[in-house]
C-alpha cells in the first residue's frame, strides 16, 4: 500500500506542476515574477508537458498509472479515503481521445506562452 500511496503522491505532484505551470506563468508575466524566466524550470514544464502530450497522443497510459494498475491488490476497493478521492480526481472514465486532444491543447497553450512570456538567456537581465 505504500508503494502505492508513493506511486500516486507522484502522480499528483506531477499534475500540480504542470497546473501551476500553466497559471504561474501568464500571471507571474503580469506581475513581473522572475522565477517564471528562469530557463531550466520552464524547460522542465515544456518536457513534461510534452511527455503527458505524447503518451496521449500514441494511446498509453502514464507510466505511473501503469505501475499503480499493476501492485497487488490495486483491483480490490480498499483503498483509503483520501487515496480513493485523489483516484477520482485524477482518473476521469473517458475516451482516450478526449485526454489526446485536451493534452495536445494543453501543450500548444505551454508553447504559446513560451513564446509570448519567453525565459530569460543567459547572462542577461531578466526581461521585462
Amino acid at each position: 500500500m505504500t508503494l502505492a500511496i508513493t506511486i500516486l503522491a507522484v502522480h499528483a505532484a506531477i499534475i500540480l506542476f504542470n497546473v501551476f505551470g500553466l497559471v504561474a506563468v501568464p500571471l507571474g508575466a503580469i506581475r513581473r515574477w522572475r522565477f517564471v524566466r528562469v530557463r531550466w524550470w520552464r524547460v522542465l514544464h515544456i518536457v513534461s508537458l510534452a511527455a503527458v502530450a505524447a503518451q496521449a497522443i500514441f494511446g498509453r497510459a502514464c507510466i505511473l498509472t501503469i505501475w499503480q494498475a499493476a501492485l497487488p491488490g490495486a483491483a480490490e476497493n480498499s483503498t483509503p479515503l483520501i487515496m480513493g478521492w485523489v483516484n477520482r480526481v485524477i482518473y476521469w472514465p473517458l475516451p482516450v481521445w478526449v485526454f489526446a486532444a485536451f493534452y495536445l491543447l494543453v501543450f500548444c497553450y505551454a508553447l504559446a506562452l513560451l513564446w509570448l512570456v519567453p525565459p530569460a538567456r543567459r547572462g542577461t537581465a531578466t526581461p521585462p
